[in-house]
């Protein structure tokens, strides 16, 4: 199931070459993991009362075509695979095109760790467990239904 996040480049976030700066990506992948979550009924607050953190353990990130200052984008973002205490989120950032698609600009996977309030890997607690099912298998509403998107390129 995958959550579409829109968003506008602002200039801060540009580099001299009137390219998104590298580094800003991650943002946006947090900006479209947060609003997934929030999406699917995993309210960050519930989580923080709860003690677990989810932690960036990786990301593997792979740029394809810059993004500039004014571009209104889109941050895709799917859940690709759940283990027990981490999970690993499938995202892009894309920009629509003239033809009514959309241009591939980023992709990335981001692996995160479940952790107590102590940083230490932890399980989630079963509401959490069962929420990740659903998104990974697409259970939850308010997104497009049927596991990956398609690229529109």
């Amino acid at each position: 199931m995958a959550f579409r996040t829109p968003l506008r480049v602002r200039f801060n976030e540009i580099d001299p070459y009137m390219h998104v700066n590298h580094a800003v990506y991650l943002t946006y992948f947090e900006y479209g993991r947060t609003d997934a979550l929030e999406r699917a009924g995993i309210p960050i607050q519930q989580l923080a009362a709860d003690g677990i953190q989810l932690v960036i353990t990786k990301a593997e990130v792979r740029f394809i075509r810059p993004a500039t200052a004014g571009d209104h984008l889109e941050v895709v973002t799917f859940l690709g695979e759940s283990r027990r205490a981490s999970h690993i989120w499938r995202q892009r950032v894309v920009r629509p095109d003239d033809d009514c698609g959309e241009v591939v600009l980023v992709e990335g996977d981001i692996t995160i760790a479940v952790t107590d309030e102590r940083g230490r890997p932890t399980r989630p607690p079963a509401w959490l467990q069962e929420a990740f099912v659903k998104l990974e298998s697409g259970g939850e509403p308010g997104a497009e239904p049927g596991g990956e998107p398609e690229h529109r390129n």
